[in-house]
């Protein structure tokens, strides 16, 4: 099986950078909905079943196939012989920044179904704030990557 893996490592790496991309857009995008949703929208109007519908699809059919994708492409790179030296720092980092991308992801879902019932309590400005948290952990995850500064 590592054998295999080791074969295929360029697939494995473009589909992983694809997936990544993918949740990325997601991630950015899904926060700015939550923006004009809070701030444009009246409850319970046509418009708020619009968004919710935009919501629930970029979610449901792009934010969590990528992040599967993502996780399974990225550890199918860690399992390839000569990839990861778990000795080193910047492993451990990169890996700390993904758990805390995939709360992120799974917090914009606990956002989402407050908008369902009608809970949403939080500011457009919130919302805002919380957009810059994926660009944090990009930027930490690909300065691991490209950079390994320890």
């Amino acid at each position: 099986m590592i054998d295999f893996l080791a074969e295929i490592y360029p697939w494995t790496k473009s589909l992983h950078v694809m997936s990544v991309i993918s949740w990325m857009a997601g991630l950015f995008y899904l926060p700015r909905l939550f923006v004009h949703h809070t701030e444009k929208v009246k409850t319970g109007s046509e418009t708020d079943e619009l968004f919710q519908m935009m919501e629930y699809k970029l979610l449901r059919v792009i934010m969590n196939p990528a992040m599967i994708c993502t996780w399974f492409f990225g550890l199918a790179l860690v399992f390839t012989p000569g990839v990861v030296d778990w000795s080193d720092g910047w492993p451990w980092v990169k890996a700390t920044a993904v758990l805390g991308m995939t709360w992120f992801h799974h917090w914009l879902g606990k956002r989402r179904k407050d908008f369902i019932h009608g809970a949403n309590v939080l500011e457009g400005r919130t919302y805002r704030l919380m957009n810059e948290i994926p660009t944090v952990f990009m930027i930490i995850i690909v300065v691991m990557v490209i950079a390994r500064p320890f």
